[in-house]
């Protein structure tokens, strides 16, 4: 009789997780997606009240989460996270975005923003490797970087540079440790409808100007993520690394 192959696990189950910028919006829906698929996921943000709200609703569900107040940016409290405390899978969706036109970026937006999407996530990747190689582990790092990472856009010279630099960053890293098992990846959404982004909706030339780009004629939810994520970090994925997903209905098909 003839052998089937057999489809990958995505299950998550005795997994342990970490998620930054988790108290809302795709980070949120990032710990969502996680816990349901069996892990046990560290939620990470800076706004204690919003992250207890977020954790306790994953209790709930009968899931596995606890929470963590963190700054991203103190990086000797994030070094020190990672020698504590090993995470198969860590998922970075802190991130910031000062838009502007480039003849009027000041300094402080460049080194705020650079500072979130690049240098801390630079750090945080780089201590979570060096956690797992120093326990044996392989694992999955994921960036929610975006796709402004692969194009360029109205105001975002600045937070381009930064995604742009950001999927760089994770090429590279992913040929220093795939030997060691270790992955490393970016899941790049189109505008997704969260409180941070309603004001770019709220704005009548944007709005046509994102409408007139996604090929699918809709903007991204939540949800739409949450899949990306589970997938990249679970053994399904499990010959994927030093790559995007593109979660953009089409914008970057021009």
């Amino acid at each position: 009789m003839t052998e089937l192959p057999r489809t990958p696990s995505f299950s998550l189950s005795g997994k342990t997780a970490l998620v930054t910028g988790a108290s809302s919006g795709i980070g949120q829906g990032c710990a969502v997606a996680l816990a349901e698929a069996g892990a046990h996921v560290v939620c990470a943000a800076r706004g204690e009240d919003r992250l207890n709200d977020t954790v306790a609703a994953l209790q709930g569900q009968g899931w596995s989460a606890e929470a963590l107040v963190l700054d991203q940016g103190d990086l000797g409290k994030l070094k020190q996270l990672f020698e504590t405390q090993n995470f198969e899978v860590v998922v970075n969706s802190a991130g910031i975005a000062r838009h502007s036109p480039a003849i009027e970026t000041t300094p402080e937006d460049f080194d705020v923003v650079t500072g979130v999407n690049l240098r801390s996530a630079y750090f945080l990747s780089a201590y979570a490797a060096r956690a797992l190689i120093d326990a044996g582990k392989p694992g999955s790092i994921i960036h929610i970087s975006s796709q402004m990472g692969h194009v360029g856009g109205v105001d975002r010279a600045l937070y381009c540079a930064t995604k742009h630099g950001l999927e760089g960053m994770v090429k590279s890293m992913a040929i220093e440790w795939g030997k060691q098992g270790i992955r490393i990846n970016t899941v790049c959404p189109t505008f997704i409808r969260t409180p941070l982004t309603q004001s770019t909706f709220d704005n009548p030339e944007r709005s046509a100007w994102i409408m007139e780009k996604i090929k699918l004629d809709r903007v991204g939810e939540v949800e739409d993520i949450m899949g990306a994520v589970r997938y990249l970090a679970s053994d399904a994925s499990a010959l994927v690394t030093g790559t995007s997903m593109l979660i953009d209905g089409g914008w970057t098909a021009d």
